[in-house]
Order: C-alpha cells, then sequence, then structure tokens
C-alpha cells in the first residue's frame, strides 16, 4: 500500500446538492466512485447529495481500528450539510434521512469491498417512514438494513437471513420477496433480529452508531481476504487504500414508479455500440448486482418508465463524452425521478477493449492515445483465449448436445470439469475446470480465477458472476435458469430434460451465446485481425523507438511470432532443439562419448532454416548452446540394457559412471554457455556452421532471400572469454560463406553477447569496444538476458523462489516478484549502467532484453525510458509488448522530451 501523508481538515469531502465540485479532482484521493460523483455534479447530472472519506483515511484506520474525533467531527458537519440539501434529518422520527454506505478506491473492484444501505433505520424511524411513505417499502428497507449491517460490520452470514427467508416464502407460499406483505414484511423483520440473538449480537438502534460502523467497516473491508486475493490476481498494487462514500438514500423500492438497475454505454461483452444493461422495478441496488431476481434488460424500461429513461439516456450520452470512454453506471428511480447513484469505466472484455478503441477514435470522441492507454495487457491476453470455431460451431458434436442456454455473461470458450466448491476449484487450478454455482458472490472469487469458466442458475449480465467474468476474460453462463444446482449432492441437473451432470464429468460452455454444451467441445486461437490488428497498428506507429521481438526455437514457433507482429527473434535456444525422443539419444551419445556432431549439426541447420524462411527480412538472434549438459542426460535410475546400447555402453554400470562423473554441486554455475564451448572444442564452430548453411541454403532457393543471423554467445563474465569465442565464431561464419561461394553482404551476420553475469555489466565498456584485426567491433549487441542477471545478482534462484516470493511481496519487503518486474533499483540499474557503458565505447551497439521481463508491461515501460531497442518475449506475449511499448512511449512523451539516444547516455553511474 502507497503510504501517504493526510490533512485531516480536508479529509471528508461533499458531492451533490449545494456542494461546489472539487477543482482538479484526484481520483488516487477520492477513489473512483468518489471523483465520478464529482463529475456528474459537474456536467449537471442529478446525484443523491452526500461526502466521502477520502483514501488515505484507510491507513489512518488500519492503524488503530478507528477514526480520529476530528474526522467524526467533519462527518458530523457534513451530515448537516447534507440535512439542509435534502430538508430531512439523520435519526429524526419525522422525515428521516437514511444513508448508504459504499467503498470505492481508485481501481474499481467489483463486488469485493463492502456496501451498506438503508442506514438510520430502527424501530422509531421505520415508522416515520411508512407514514410518509407507505408500510411495505419502509420494512421492506428496514429488513435490508438488518441484514447487510450484520453480514458487513458484525460477520453474520448471509445465508443466516436468508434461511429465515424462505422460511418465511414457505410459510405463506411466496416465490419472491416481492409478493410479501408490509405485515409479511414486519414478521420477516422480527426474524432477522433474532438472528442476532442467536449469535449474541446487538443491532445498534442510534442511526450514527449505526454509520459510524459501517464505515469502519468499509475502510476495515480493504484487507479482507476476498479483496487481497483480487488485488493478488490482478495485481493491483500502489494504491493508498479505499474511500468511503455516504451518499442519500433514494428508493426504487417505493413501488410500480420506482425501480433500480446497472447499464453499461456499450455492449461490454462485444463492443458493439448499444447500451446495454439491467433493471428491476420496486427493487434496490443490490437486487440487480447481487443475482437475487433476474432482472429486465434496460430497453424494456423505456415502456414503464418513459420519462426516467429519455432522461438516462440522456445522461449515459452525456458521461460517455465527458469521460471519452465506456461507462458502467447505476441509477434509481425514486417514483419517477432519475438519480445517477455511481459512474465508473466500465469492465470489459478484450474483444469489446479494441473494438470500443476504435469506435471512439472513429467517432472523434478520443484520441488514438488515449484510447491506446485504457486498454490493459489483460484485455490482449483475452483475444488470445480459445474460441470455439465456425467449424466446431456448425458441427453435429455442438449443436447435438446443447443440454442448456442461459445468458451470455462473459464472451470466449471454456471447456474443463465440473467444480460446484470454490475451495476445489482453487486446488484443482492445475487442471481445467468449470465453476458451477447457483449464484456466485464475492467469497467465491479466487475459484472463479482459477477456473476456465464460470456457469450460474441465477443471476442477470450485470450479477457478480458476469461483472468479474468479463473483467477477466472468463467465459461465463449465467441466469441459466434450466439448471438446477445441488452444490451439496455434487450434481447439476437440467430440469428439462432431467439429464444429470456431477462432479468431474466434463462440459463446454459458449460465453457468446449463453449456451451450455455437455461435451467437450474443441477449441481453437484467435489471430491479429480487425479492431485487434489496428490498434496493435496504433501502438507500433505510436511508439517511437523500442521494438518487440519474440523468443522462438523452431520454425512454427517462429511464423507464429511473425503473425502476431513480432519484428525479429530476440532468442533462438539451441538447446530446445535437441529434447525430442529422435534427437534426444544422438545428442546424449555426443555428449557422453563425443560421437555424432555431424548429426546434432544436422538437427540444427534443418530447425534454423525453418526459422530463417518464417522470419525471411528480419533479425533472428540465436544463443549458443546454454545449459548445463546434465540436463540432456538420465537419471541414474532410468538406465537399462536399451539405453546403455543405444549410447554405446556394454554395461548399464558404465553408462550411470560416466553420468555420475558429469555431476556438478551447482550446475547453473558450472560447466555451460561459453565455458562450456571453450572447453568442449568443436563446439562453437559446429553451432556456426549449421546457422550460416541454414541461411545460405535459403539463399540458394531463392537469391531474394533476406536471413538475417546473429549469434550470442552466453553466460560471458569476462572480456577473454567473449572474445575467444567471437573470434572462433567469425572465423567459422566466414568459412562457410567461401564454401558457399558467398559475402558478408549476402548474409549479413552480426556477433554478440547475452548480459547475464553481473561482472560482464560492470565491464561492458571493455566487452563493447573490442576490436577485430579489421578494426570492426567484435561485438554488435548485448542482448540483457534479465532471468540469470536477476538470479545472479539478488541471490534467489529463479528455481526456488516460489516458496518465499509470495511471502514478501505480500509483507511488502519486495515490491513485485522479481522474476516478473525487473529489479529498477538493483538488477535495473546494472542494465543502465551496462547500456551506457558499451554503448559509450561502440555508439553503434544494439542494446535490448531477452528475458521473460521482455514480456512485463511494467518492466518494458523502464526498459523503453531507460532507451534499449527491444525487447524479445514468447510468441504469444508479442501482442501484450507491443501494446505495453506504446503505453510506455505515450507515458514518456507526456512527461519528457529526452531522446532514445540521449536517455541511455544520460544515465549517471551511482543514480
Amino acid at each position: 500500500m502507497k503510504l501517504v501523508d493526510i490533512n485531516l481538515a480536508e479529509s471528508v469531502v461533499l458531492f451533490g446538492g449545494s456542494a461546489p465540485p472539487v477543482p482538479n479532482p484526484n481520483r488516487d484521493i477520492l477513489g473512483g466512485k468518489g471523483l465520478g460523483l464529482q463529475e456528474m455534479g459537474r456536467i449537471g447530472v442529478d446525484v443523491p447529495p452526500g461526502f466521502t472519506l477520502i483514501t488515505p483515511l484507510c491507513q489512518v484506520y488500519e492503524k488503530g481500528d478507528d477514526l480520529p474525533n476530528e474526522v467524526w467531527d467533519l462527518v458530523m458537519e457534513a451530515i448537516k450539510q447534507v440535512e439542509k440539501d435534502t430538508s430531512k434529518k439523520f435519526g429524526a422520527e419525522k422525515n428521516p434521512l437514511l444513508f448508504s454506505c459504499r467503498s470505492g478506491a481508485a481501481i474499481s473492484m467489483p463486488g469485493m469491498m463492502d456496501t451498506v444501505l438503508n442506514i438510520g433505520l430502527n424501530d422509531t424511524t421505520v415508522e416515520a417512514l411508512a407514514k410518509e411513505t407507505d408500510a411495505r417499502f419502509a420494512y421492506d428497507s428496514y429488513r435490508r438494513l438488518l441484514d447487510m449491517f450484520g453480514d458487513v460490520t458484525l460477520g453474520m452470514p448471509h445465508e443466516a437471513f436468508e434461511e429465515k427467508m424462505n422460511s418465511l416464502k414457505m410459510k405463506y407460499g411466496v416465490k419472491n420477496d416481492v409478493e410479501f406483505t408490509a405485515d409479511h414484511l414486519k414478521e420477516l423483520v422480527v426474524l432477522y433480529k433474532n438472528v442476532y440473538k442467536e449469535r449474541n449480537q446487538v443491532f445498534p438502534d442510534v442511526p450514527l452508531e449505526q454509520l459510524r460502523a459501517c464505515i469502519k467497516a468499509v475502510f476495515g473491508s480493504w484487507n479482507s481476504e476476498r479483496a487481497r486475493k483480487y488485488r493478488e490476481i490482478k495485481s493491483i498494487t500502489g494504491l493508498i487504500g479505499t474511500a468511503c462514500n455516504i451518499q442519500t438514500m433514494v428508493f426504487g423500492n417505493l413501488g410500480q414508479t420506482s425501480g433500480t438497475g446497472v447499464a453499461f454505454s456499450r455492449n461490454p461483452s462485444s463492443g458493439e455500440a448499444k447500451m446495454m444493461g439491467e433493471y428491476l422495478i420496486n427493487a434496490q441496488g443490490e437486487d440487480v448486482v447481487a443475482g437475487i431476481r433476474t432482472p429486465e434488460p434496460i430497453s424494456k424500461m423505456k415502456e414503464v418508465l418513459p420519462e426516467a429513461y429519455d432522461q438516462f439516456v440522456k445522461n449515459v450520452k452525456l458521461l460517455e463524452r465527458h469521460f471519452g470512454d465506456m461507462q458502467d453506471v447505476e441509477f434509481t428511480v425514486e417514483n419517477g425521478k432519475l438519480w445517477m447513484l455511481q459512474c465508473r469505466s466500465g469492465k470489459r472484455t478484450g474483444h469489446a477493449a479494441f473494438k470500443i478503441a476504435v469506435d471512439m477514435v472513429n467517432e472523434g470522441l478520443t484520441t488514438k492515445e488515449d484510447a491506446l492507454m485504457r486498454i490493459d495487457s489483460d484485455h490482449v491476453r483475452q483475444i488470445l483465449h480459445p474460441t470455439f470455431s465456425k467449424e466446431a460451431l456448425s458441427s453435429s458434436r455442438y449443436t447435438e448436445n446443447v443440454v442448456a442456454v442461459g445468458l451470455a455473461g462473459g464472451p470466449g470458450a471454456a471447456v474443463g470439469k465440473i467444480v460446484f466448491d470454490t475451495s476445489e476449484a482453487e486446488k484443482l487450478a492445475h487442471e481445467k475446470v468449470i465453476l458451477v454455482r447457483e449464484v456466485t458472490s464475492p467469497e467465491d472469487v479466487g475459484g472463479m480465477w482459477a477456473s476456465q469458466g464460470i456457469l450460474t442458475a441465477r443471476g442477470g449480465i450485470t450479477s457478480h458472476a458476469a461483472v468479474v467474468a468479463r473483467g477477466w476474460g472468463k467465459p461465463c453462463v449465467c441466469g441459466c435458469e434450466d439448471l438446477l444446482v445441488d452444490e451439496q449432492a455434487g450434481k447439476m441437473t437440467i430440469k428439462s430434460t432431467g439429464k444429470v451432470f456431477k462432479e468431474g464429468d466434463v462440459i463446454s460452455i459458449n460465453g457468446s451465446t449463453g449456451e451450455v454444451v455437455g461435451v467437450e467441445i474443441e477449441t481453437s486461437s484467435v489471430s491479429v485481425e480487425g479492431p485487434f490488428g489496428v490498434v496493435l497498428d496504433w501502438a507500433d506507429k505510436i511508439a517511437d523507438s523500442l521494438k518487440v521481438l519474440a523468443n522462438a526455437d523452431s520454425g512454427p514457433d517462429a511464423a507464429k511470432a511473425r503473425e502476431l507482429g513480432a519484428q525479429g527473434i530476440g532468442l533462438t535456444r539451441t538447446e530446445h532443439q535437441f529434447f525430442s525422443p529422435d534427437r534426444l539419444p544422438v545428442v546424449r551419445r555426443w555428449i557422453l562419448r563425443g560421437e555424432g556432431l555431424d548429426k546434432v549439426r544436422e538437427f540444427q541447420r534443418s530447425d534454423f532454416r525453418d526459422i530463417f524462411m518464417a522470419m525471411n527480412g528480419l533479425p533472428v538472434t540465436v544463443r549458443m548452446l546454454d545449459p548445463p549438459l546434465h540436463e540432456f542426460l538420465p537419471r541414474p535410475s532410468q538406465v537399462d540394457d536399451d539405453m546403455a546400447k543405444t549410447l554405446g555402453y556394454e554395461d548399464p554400470d558404465d553408462l550411470i559412471d560416466a553420468i555420475q562423473s558429469m555431476h556438478e554441486e551447482n550446475p547453473m554455475l558450472g560447466l555451460r554457455g561459453c565455458r562450456l564451448a571453450i572447453v568442449r572444442e568443436g563446439l562453437t564452430t559446429m553451432q556456426v556452421e549449421a546457422i550460416m548453411h541454414a541461411a545460405a541454403d535459403l539463399k540458394e532457393k531463392d537469391p531474394t532471400a533476406d536471413p538475417r543471423p546473429r549469434i550470442m554467445i552466453p553466460l560471458v563474465g569476462n572480456v577473454a572469454e567473449f572474445k575467444h569465442q567471437a573470434l572462433e565464431v567469425k572465423a567459422a561464419a566466414k568459412q562457410v560463406l567461401e564454401i558457399r561461394n558467398l559475402n558478408s553482404t549476402d548474409i549479413p551476420f552480426e556477433v554478440g553477447t547475452m548480459i547475464e553475469v553481473p561482472r560482464a555489466a560492470l565491464v561492458s565498456d571493455q566487452l563493447a569496444g573490442l576490436l577485430d584485426e579489421d578494426g570492426t567491433n567484435l561485438c554488435n549487441f548485448f542482448s540483457f538476458g534479465t532471468n540469470d542477471l536477476t538470479q545472479m545478482t539478488m541471490g534467489i534462484s529463479r528455481d526456488d523462489a516460489g516458496a518465499f516470493i509470495p511471502k514478501y511481496t505480500e509483507k511488502d519487503i519486495l515490491p513485485d516478484d522479481p522474476f516478473k518486474t525487473i529489479d529498477e533499483d538493483g538488477v535495473g540499474w546494472l542494465v543502465k549502467f551496462s547500456a551506457l557503458n558499451g554503448r559509450k565505447a561502440n555508439p553503434n551497439l544494439s542494446l535490448s532484453v531477452c528475458g521473460e521481463h521482455g514480456g512485463d508491461p511494467d518492466s518494458i515501460k523502464f526498459f523503453d525510458y531507460i532507451g534499449l531497442d527491444y525487447v524479445s518475449c514468447s510468441p504469444f506475449r508479442v501482442p501484450v509488448a507491443r501494446l505495453a511499448k506504446a503505453q510506455a512511449a505515450i507515458t514518456r512523451q507526456k512527461s519528457s522530451s529526452i531522446g532514445k539516444k540521449d536517455r541511455v547516455l544520460q544515465f549517471v553511474p551511482g543514480n
């Protein structure tokens, strides 16, 4: 959590009514809801008056489980102002003022923190409210307060109240709560109070005590298990905390001229420029999002509340123009009068994010730069998620096995085993599971994240399940009323057919159509086209420096990388070419007996040829063999007679002895990389011959072909190592060119090194300044292997870090996992130092990153700022990196006019 100083005198901020809008409101301080309420008031949209307790108070509360008296005094002053604006009085026996209490962090976390409605009701004020409205409405509001207050402030299970309601429904033959009469609801209030007595809890009758308890509960919910898990899942860090918004209650449960709803200014699943949402007549807001009743489409509201609907449409359009983004709004209609309760940028799927971006730019509502900044890396990942192909959708296997149809809650395809329990879904996260629930709640967040998709029997497209699923790109089918879910028995039944599915059965769900398919359906991946391709093309043009290359070890991988927009190959790991069953014995025999090097060369030549063909005209960086040789060898326990004979040993014990003789105590710091190539003579020459002959093969087949090999020497720690290997590489390359009657203009090749040993970073000027006999630079490029550089610099094994890194980040000992996001102060300092000194010695030196950090948006921002030439990542992270490089460039361009080359040169060692 980001710590901030706070001026308590300014910690309570009014909105609505007579309150003037805050100039230049700060989302970090007011939270998303608080900022939205200020902005709606600024542009003339009616919001119920209230006040915001700002986010820094969350930190103040956490220090002492309470707020200072000065803050409570400010709350009292704010209440008095709202009383003036509403002509009501909080806690009065006549015309009582009621409040809602809602959380609101700077980043939206749907359903993760707490809300309480109808604060201020007690046995006296409920009667006053009944006289001024009607008894049914008053007691409906009261029972809701008892339920929510008990759940949020006292930790009483919502199910305890639900049981009382269900028993009363059975008693009076009532199906939905709207069928309860005033007398029924009075009886329900008594039953709800009994829940408190049964648990030795007390409901405070004093309205101010209720409000104080709710404010404290909202601030306390910031660190609830579900909120922490959501932030962990979404990698949300650096927030101050949540704000707390106290707002005058307006009532959608006053009868048939009242209602409540949630809507999006555009379709959050498809991005279609058509408003989508739901509403309920005679209901309060939680009824819609909780999925307790299945709501009506927002378009039908025009038929029953036409004036309110027309005003609502005008408000939504106004908000979209004002913010330049798709809006997610909540509203209440009280006796025909429309009130807007909140607005925020709407959660959307990946497909919707890209379509909305393109449409809003074309409509002149936003710029390309702003549109790019509103797309996040998760949206890109979602686009690349599996879908059902057109062929699969039209197949008889699909059409004949659709067992139920619900609402399309979150698009995409999901296939997996049915799981009914959230904790079980988390345990089975390594498998593919579909979480099936009657209805989801915020407590299900962990299981929802662990699942491939979500299926619920109840709830609309704005229910908790659908909103969270869309935000995460999880396929979701909700409100599937033909499902009877028995979570205790571990089964679901299709009501219309009686067909039963048990836990562990495999199903498929189509979140784009709402269809549930009773068998496994094959999925397919998406390519870069349509709005997705348009936006990534913007990204490439807006990014003024950094390029994105890919890590690929085969022709198909290289072809996929190019399809996804890679501008070359930044890392080909030669060792990955040896693990196939037909190649491994040959490689093992060479390692153990020094035999068969020619066969190994041909394996590599074939693979390099495929990669050069896929990347024709673009650079291909090949790393010489890097891992310890023991990784290719069998364990002694795996040795048998057949294996021994295959590897040239008559006696299996001789093979075991040979394997054990190669044992190293710390192999990752042992005989690998350039060390192995220096000790095993001929290894470097063999690999260079494979690379250059592959390039020449391509040239021979097509004289217009343009293979561009770059040969990278790994694990260099001193200048002599690099010089030894670089000279051998150049000699072997030139020899191949002579044999093939070619020259360096036919196949231009470069030699460089991977900077992954800290000492290499410290002597970068010496490495970059090395000259060949002809006066040309021996080293053409540095590629920072940030995985090993992190491991060696921080003294943390990346293979074992999982045992403690999560605890370190949770306790803020480390801000992030350093193997996911670059450690800027330590490892990042070495990268900057090495880049600066390398380029000082050789101004034409190419600088890049080829570790996993090359696909991490936060790391890319750092690499862009220090002026590297490119990042390289796995093929399916290329689109993420393309977006991230543009966002980094936009952020930098807004804050600085420093040119790319100058950014590195401005770095001063020690800063």
